[in-house]
């Protein structure tokens, strides 16, 4: 019988409840007295030097309050980086001025110039109109390896070229080399990794307020991690001392990793707040949005991989130019190295491997994190070039992977990862009795009856979640600890209100975090609130990204639930008249080994608020325990997914046809949310295999800066999904977490796209067409130039 409450009920969210009766709270719905509205002034032109900027028509029209330029930043810290990368030859990476408002230069179309906060929306707009911009333009460095040549214009004038770094990791060359030499077969594939906009259903949204009477300051903003925008914006930004700063993420409608950063609206509403002493709020437009979130992927790489003459991978070797944009964002420089280098060998026990990156500026937008961030930039080189290698040797694709898995853990890559625990093949056989393999050759001969080409991909991905430990990572050049707390604090009556520095904005932190905590105590879920995304209220923790809440987070609460348990064992043994030795916890009962004797959880916690009639004597009142937890390693979840895809060759159209995965998250808390991830993850995946692509032309103007341009996938473009996540076949639990998870919420956007991408290859090979590689979005267009020739 499936479980209906604790570690493993498929439970309903219970936010969900306020979600779909409109009762959430997010930060467009906050509005504070007084408050002014602030519209930013943004560039047009993708490089531009800035020539003057003439204000006074504007700051005399009706209802403004200030008009801000760069000149009011003078001084003032400009948005840090949060990861120092070093380069092959030791050196650290180019890390340019990222002001608030553009000073001297406007570096992408977007670029804020000028803000100006205004009694109303609608005046500040018109105001923006009547500021005189004199900016020259210059030539728009667009092209990554054009980027890198003499001739090309300077992004940053003063760092002389337009390299931010170039970084080599691995295996050494000279041993790379050789292997290459003596191998039996190279395969050899160039592709590009297409830049993507987030488009979280809630565009980003800051309100700044401002307490003169006792100096602090408050921000309200779309932040997946409140803690670490206090940090940057405080000591590196504004110099307000962070007991003088409380930001607060209320609900937040999706991020996908886009609202991880600190963005320079935040730091000027912040500012602004200060400045007039009344509230600034910003609410961004969606056209704002694709010209101000940062994007994601931009990548193009060069990968080969070695065989002998038995198949076996011998050597691997990837070069990749990776688009930083016009300036580093929060941790733009470690997604495309040591999230990226650290998973080149995948699942595959491949001896040698080495990556390079050359990181670039160019005049676009910054790009950073997305969904699995720097993970499907890798499984996509990888599973990509392994099918290509199949097809090349004319082996079966699953029977080549099969052969060069993994088998035996822990593994130490050649990549500097060691692996805890895994068994691909058990994913692999999971996916294959769900994909119903024997049968794929009867639905490939019904589609070309009916006139359409049929293909099947298949994909293996490993991922590494929750990244860590912090002193590793900080000798990488992390600036941030990547640990996570948690603080217990049990209620009188037996309620509890555990407050968390993870952030859920679609996650289901509040459903989940129960069900451990109910688990542990064998109480009720509904006697256990979570407390997140206030400074004020929190302990300090590291947010919610890279599939970390659960594994770090929860481990922080497993360690402080503990603590409580422990001191209520030694509260109940006073009531009990025992020793605390023989106290057990069972059903939210305490009772004494081998006895009858027994005591209610809501006794002994008002007994430790409340001891008149049980003297604690040595033992403090109160029931609140507080923990941190730094992980020992990353987790590592993995899986294997399959697609079936028609191709119709009259018109290049593809369509999803039949999609599963099998995936080893390790022990699954609720396997209903961990499904829901999963489809999630494989929408945005299809939707980067067969849709998405924010398109510069060479003036640096983005051509697809709308939903008019920008293709989303909707529910006619996706199949139903089959996500097999607990069958206990599949799941290794993580080895070093006390819960002995796994991440789970960005497996399908890193399993999909070489999925669907070999679907549609293997379509086209079938049908008689010599295509080895199409580079993504697989459009309409796209594919059927492809079947051209």
């Amino acid at each position: 019988m499936p479980k209906d409450h604790g570690i493993g009920a498929s439970q309903k969210r219970r936010e969900d409840v306020r979600f779909l009766t409109g009762a959430g709270q997010y930060t467009d719905d906050i509005n504070i007295h007084n408050q002014t509205y602030v519209h930013f002034l943004r560039s047009d032109v993708a490089h531009g030097r800035i020539n003057g900027i003439d204000t006074a028509a504007a700051a005399a029209m009706p209802g403004v309050v200030r008009i801000f330029t760069g000149a009011d930043f003078e001084g003032i810290g400009g948005l840090p980086c949060g990861w120092e990368v070093t380069d092959k030859n030791g050196q650290p990476m180019k890390e340019p001025a990222h002001p608030v408002l553009a000073i001297g230069k406007v570096r992408h179309v977007g670029d804020p110039i000028a803000a100006v906060v205004a009694d109303s929306l609608e005046e500040a707009r018109n105001a923006a109109e009547s500021i005189e911009l004199d900016i020259e333009e210059l030539p728009a460095v667009v092209n990554m390896k054009a980027a890198l040549t003499e001739a090309s214009s300077l992004v940053h004038d003063d760092l002389g070229d337009n390299l931010c770094f170039d970084w080599q990791f691995g295996t050494d060359t000279d041993t790379v080399d050789a292997a290459f030499a003596k191998a039996a077969h190279v395969t050899t594939l160039e592709l590009v990794n297409n830049r993507l906009v987030a488009n979280p259903m809630e565009p980003r949204v800051a309100v700044g307020d401002y307490a003169r009477a006792n100096d602090e300051s408050t921000l309200y903003t779309t932040s997946q991690n409140p803690h670490v925008i206090r940090l940057l914006m405080g000591a590196f930004v504004l110099g307000i001392p962070e007991h003088k700063l409380r930001v607060v993420a209320p609900d937040v409608g999706g991020g996908f990793g886009t609202k991880i950063f600190h963005y320079a609206e935040e730091a000027f509403c912040t500012f602004a707040a200060r400045q007039i002493n009344r509230p600034v709020k910003w609410t961004s437009t969606r056209s704002e949005a694709f010209m101000s979130d940062a994007h994601g992927r931009d990548h193009v790489s060069k990968i080969e991989l070695a065989l002998d003459a038995e198949h076996n991978f011998i050597a691997l070797r990837t070069d990749t130019y990776a688009n930083m944009g016009a300036y580093l964002s929060t941790f733009a420089s470690c997604t495309p190295t040591w999230l990226h280098g650290t998973l080149m060998a995948g699942n595959y026990r491949t001896p040698a491997v080495q990556v390079n990156v050359k990181a670039v500026f160019t005049n676009t937008v910054p790009v950073d994190a997305y969904r699995g961030a720097g993970r499907p930039e890798a499984t996509y080189q990888l599973e990509r070039v392994i099918d290509k290698a199949a097809r090349e040797l004319g082996v079966d694709p699953i029977k080549l992977r099969r052969q060069n898995f993994i088998t035996s853990f822990p593994y130490a890559t050649p990549v500097a990862v060691e692996y805890d625990t895994g068994d691909y093949h058990a994913t692999m056989d999971k996916m294959e009795e769900l994909m119903d393999l024997d049968g794929f050759a009867a639905r490939r001969a019904a589609s070309e009856a009916r006139g359409k080409l049929r293909g099947l991909g298949v994909n293996c991905f490993i991922e590494a979640c929750g990244i860590a430990p912090s002193n590793l990572v900080g000798q990488l050049g992390a600036r941030a600890g990547l640990y996570d707390a948690a603080t217990v604090r049990v209620n009188a009556t037996g309620s509890i209100s555990v407050m968390v520095g993870a952030h859920s904005h679609g996650q289901g932190h509040e459903t989940v975090f129960p069900q451990v905590v109910a688990e542990m105590l064998g109480i009720d879920e509904s006697l256990i609130d979570i407390v997140h995304g206030d400074t004020s209220k929190i302990p300090f923790g590291m947010g919610t990204y890279g599939s970390r809440s659960l594994a770090v987070c929860g481990s922080a609460i497993v360690r402080a639930t503990e603590k409580i348990i422990n001191k209520a064992k030694k509260i109940a043994a006073h009531m009990l008249e025992a020793s605390d030795g023989d106290i057990e916890l069972k059903d939210g009962q305490f009772s004494v080994a081998g006895t009858d004797k027994s005591v209610a959880w809501g006794d002994v916690t008002l007994a430790a608020y409340v001891p008149h009639n049980y003297p604690l004597e040595d033992i403090e009142p109160g029931l609140e325990e507080t923990a941190f937890y730094d992980p020992a390693n990353f987790t590592y979840p993995a899986g294997a997914y399959a697609c079936e895809v028609e191709v119709d060759p009259e018109t290049g159209e593809v369509r999803i046809e039949k999609f599963v995965s099998a995936d080893d998250f390790g022990n699954v808390i609720n396997p209903m949310i961990v499904e829901g991830q999963v489809h999630g993850g494989i929408a945005q995946g299809i939707g980067q295999a067969l849709l998405e692509n924010a398109a510069y032309d060479e003036n640096g103007q983005l051509l697809s800066a709308s939903y008019m341009d920008y293709a989303m996938p909707r529910a006619s473009d996706l199949p139903m999904l089959d996500a097999y996540v607990v069958d206990h076949s599949c799941q290794t639990p993580c080895t070093h977490n006390p819960l002995g998870v796994k991440g789970c919420g960005e497996a399908g956007a890193i399993g999909s796209p070489p999925t669907v991408v070999n679907a549609v290859i293997d379509a086209l090979q079938s049908g008689g067409h010599a295509v080895s590689h199409i580079d993504m979005p697989l459009s309409p267009a796209r594919v059927w130039d492809a079947m051209q020739g």
